[in-house]
């Protein structure tokens, strides 16, 4: 994946936060690449009850190797634009695992 230097990661009390640009009702779940300072994720969920939210933690949690309950939201419950904590990794891991992909 090119352009993960750009994204706006932070390291806040043992966790990584992670913005996203959460797309959706896609037509199926990846992880779509940087999008200005953001990972665009898609997925099929839609954006009602969490359903999408969910969704997305999952698929980051997958990606980086993590459980579920390491991934959580931190902002943006409502909006497309979303803020992650990963919990058990540095900042540094996050980028490397996300090269992987």
């Amino acid at each position: 994946m090119e352009d993960l230097d750009k994204l706006a990661i932070v390291e806040v009390a043992g966790k990584t936060v992670l913005p996203v640009k959460a797309v959706p009702g896609s037509s199926r779940d990846r992880i779509v690449g940087v999008l200005g300072e953001e990972l665009k994720i898609a997925v099929s969920a839609p954006p009602e009850k969490g359903k999408a939210n969910k969704a997305v933690a999952a698929i980051l949690a997958k990606a980086l190797g993590v459980p579920v309950r390491d991934v959580s939201l931190t902002s943006g419950d409502t909006s497309p634009h979303k803020e992650f904590a990963v919990a058990g990794i540095s900042a540094r891991q996050l980028i490397d695992r996300l090269k992987r992909i």
